[in-house]
This record gives structure tokens, sequence and C-alpha cells, in this order.
């Protein structure tokens, strides 16, 4: 029997709002259910990598400390020092490790600020609060793309970091490569901007932002990339920091140890190795996503435009209901109470199961 307890967790703590994961589909009559609401590649991972898992003999043995073999892959597949990459439990074990190291309450006992998008990815205002830093939400535009002129006007004496979500998570646009240009000249050479490239592999744009070329150039910018969503290892949790020295060699220090197992290092370095098949994974879901977007199109709805593997609703109110309008038919979407709903992109009849849901839903466009 609990008794009431006079423990409590920091304040800050206390006041963090929980993360809520997508949940898993609800069994309906007559139909198969699907996982709509997580993000993930519905392909799973290249078939090396799966082999790979099962081949680790190691599970005795502890991890490598860094990741080094992992790296090691990394920095030659993407043309970058082997110094430069610092790995986590997946992108956004990187990014707590970088916000870790450069936000927080300073010895005067001021928080430094971190800047983002809102709505953008739900762990960052966890992240930044955990570290004892202050958070500085930026709404998204209306058509879910970042607002990069408010984002300047934001930043402060105190702004010790900048989050740019691209493509942004849940709303769905990428930034083009001029923009985070034209973004960057406008930040003091002081302050960490963070590249959270989540969602990499689907962008299809005209203007991609070239990250490793702005990491290159600017001391001040790290790269987020992971291996949960194109590569199919959301399992294994696989993520990884790029940026200069002078930046990694903080995030080191402050990185959980063994954080990347060893079955994990071995999935991804095999899925490195056959990209071909990764890509080919990617670029179905990609046409999967082009046709679900041409049907909402014609169905009259309004989206912003998706360069992940995930469309959004702009349901505002109405969003908790369609997530349950579409539970009904074992389909399992994302929704954010009064904002909207975002659905992974997944196999064909999935998809089609949701298109025909937006065409008849009650609180669609046209629809009475």
């Amino acid at each position: 029997m609990h008794t009431t307890s006079p423990v409590s967790p920091r304040e800050a703590v206390a006041a963090l709002p929980a993360y809520s994961a997508g949940k898993p589909p609800k069994a309906a009559e007559g139909y198969t259910p699907y996982k709509l609401s997580s993000n993930e590649n519905p392909w799973g991972p290249a078939p090396a990598a799966a082999q790979a898992v099962r081949d680790v003999t190691t599970l005795h043995r502890y991890p490598n400390p860094g990741a080094e073999q992992l790296r090691a892959a990394l920095a030659e597949h993407l043309a970058v020092p082997f110094e430069d990459i610092v790995t986590g439990a997946g992108s956004l074990g990187a990014l707590t490790q970088l916000i870790s190291a450069f936000a927080g309450t300073g010895s005067d006992g001021q928080q430094d600020e971190v800047i983002y998008a809102w709505r953008s990815f739900e762990a960052y205002p966890i992240v930044v609060r955990t570290a004892g830093a202050q958070d500085v939400p930026v709404p998204v535009m209306d058509d879910g793309r970042h607002n990069l002129e408010a984002m300047t006007a934001a930043i402060s004496d105190r702004t010790r970091v900048i989050l740019l979500c691209t493509p942004n998570n849940p709303t769905g646009p990428a930034l083009s490569h001029q923009e985070v240009t034209d973004f960057l000249a406008t930040v003091p050479s002081h302050v960490v901007v963070v590249i959270d490239e989540a969602y990499l592999e689907f962008v299809r744009s005209d203007d991609p932002v070239d990250a490793l070329a702005l990491y290159r150039e600017h001391p001040n910018v790290v790269v987020l990339r992971t291996f949960s969503k194109a590569h199919g290892l959301a399992g294994l949790r696989v993520g990884y920091a790029i940026g200069q020295p002078a930046v990694t060699e903080h995030l080191r220090k402050v990185a959980v140890p063994f954080a990347v197992s060893a079955v994990a290092e071995a999935a991804a370095i095999a899925s490195l190795e056959h990209l071909d098949e990764v890509n080919q994974r990617v670029e179905s879901i990609v046409q999967e996503r082009e046709r679900v977007v041409a049907a909402l199109s014609q169905a009259g709805w309004a989206i912003p435009e998706t360069q992940a593997n995930f469309v959004w609703l702009p349901l505002g109110a109405g969003a908790v209901d369609f997530a349950q309008a579409a539970g009904a038919q074992a389909l399992a979407v994302r929704p954010f109470d009064g904002e909207g709903v975002r659905v992974t992109i997944g196999e064909p009849e999935a998809n089609d199961r949701f298109i025909e849901l937006c065409r008849t839903y009650s609180g669609g466009p046209g629809v009475s």
C-alpha cells in the first residue's frame, strides 16, 4: 500500500510536459491495424542490417564506448573528420548531450536561452528545461514553416542555442539552403545553431539544405542525424551529431557512456554499407507521400508542403476527433490537441484507408 511521499523532483522537472509517443493501433473488426503515429519506416531496415543484429555474439561485453567503428564508417561516408562525429541514443540522445553542454543555468543564477520554432519536435522543451535553460518558442507561420525573421528577433544576450528542425516535425516543410545561409548571417558566432535533420533523406525540394557545407563554413553549426527513420532502425536508437572540434570536444564530456549498443552499432554500419537498399525504401515512401498529398489536395484539404515521411492536417480543435475517427478504422495517428494531426506515410493499404477517411470525414473540407 502506497503512502504519501515527501519526495519531490526539482521544480523544473515537476513542471515539465510529458513526452507523448505515438500510440499503437487498436483492433477494429474488419480492419487490418496500421500504426501511422510515430513516423516509422514501414519497410524496416535493409536485410543486411537485420542480419548484423542476429550476428552479434558479444552481448556479455560492453559496446565500444564512443561507437568508434560507426564513427569511422560515418566519417568515410560523409567525408568529415572522425573527431567531428559524436554518437548518441538516437538524434534525441545527441541533442540532449548538446543542450547539456551548451545551455543551462549560469553561476550567476541566470538561465541560458534556447530558441526553437513551435510547433516543432515535442522533446525540445523537455530537453531544454531539464538542462535548466529557458526555452524560447517562436510560433511557426500559418503554412507550418519556421519564421526565421522572428527567430532572429528573439535572439538576446542570453541566447546560447538555436534549433532548426528541417523538415519540421510535425508540420512537414523543409528550410532551403539559402534561407539557412541568410539566417546564419544574423546569428552571433558564439550561439550554437543546430540543424536537426532527422528526415533528411525524404527531402526532394529545389534548394535542400547542405548542412555539411554549413558546418564546415561555420564553427557554431552542429548537424543532427539519425538511423531511426530512413534506415528503419528506430528500435535500436542510433543517432549522431556533426560539428567542429570546438563543439564536439564538449559533447564527448557529457555523452552517456555506451549509449549506442553493440547491436545498434553493427546494424548501423551494415545499413551504411547497403545504402542502395535504404534509398529504395525511402524512394517508395516518397512516392507514396506524393500520392497521398495529391489525393488530399484533390479532396480539398489545404495542408503544409511536406518534405518528410508524414503529412500534417491543421485541424485545430478537431484534432482529437479525427484521431478517434481514424482509430475506429484501426489507424493510429498522432493528434496534437487543439492544433492538428500528424499522419505517417505507411503501407499503401494504410495510406488508402487514410485517404478515404479524409474524403469522408465530417469535419473535413467540403463535407457536411
